[in-house]
């Protein structure tokens, strides 16, 4: 018996010893499939934020800023969410075309950060935006499971087209 006992014991630790050895390959294979889940639906919100922005969709750019949201315009404005949906509920912004490419994602913990290119056709302060741009988001992914936009920088692209110019009559 205490030979079966003994056979049991080493059984065990020789399991338990493979099972530890095994976990770091396990969580490995993991974390991949969780970073490009996370990285689809980071992309889904960007697609979401773009549709919001050309169709001036106030209640859908809502849901996508943090309440604690800051942008950084091509001007060098820095606007709140508040500020930020006041200028599309007074189409002090219009974008009109939003033309998005080479879009890069980057996990850092809770944090997403996109640079993407955008090729864009509006007006913003009786100002034509025509032109190439390279812009950057932030998402957070907040307590309650939702990721939101907490930062946007935008700038333009010299000789691209017009930027703070009036628009043609």
């Amino acid at each position: 018996m205490r030979r079966f006992v003994r056979l049991n014991r080493v059984s065990f630790r020789l399991a338990l010893i493979t099972l530890l050895m095994l976990l770091p390959a396990l969580s490995l294979t993991a974390q991949p499939r969780h970073k490009r889940e996370t990285r689809e639906q980071i992309f889904s919100l960007e697609q979401q934020w773009k549709r919001a922005q050309v169709s001036d969709d106030i209640s859908a750019m809502d849901k996508l800023l943090s309440d604690d949201y800051l942008g950084i315009t091509a001007s060098g404005d820095v606007l709140t969410k508040t500020q930020q949906l006041e200028r599309m509920r007074n189409r002090t912004t219009t974008v009109t075309t939003l033309e998005i490419s080479d879009i890069k994602i980057k996990l850092v913990g809770q944090i997403a950060i996109v640079n993407s290119f955008a090729r864009v056709q509006g007006i913003s302060d009786n100002h034509r935006l025509d032109g190439n741009y390279r812009y950057t988001h932030i998402y957070q992914h907040l307590p309650t499971g939702l990721w939101k936009i907490t930062n946007f920088e935008i700038t333009h692209i010299r000789g691209s087209g017009p930027v703070s110019q009036p628009p043609a009559p």
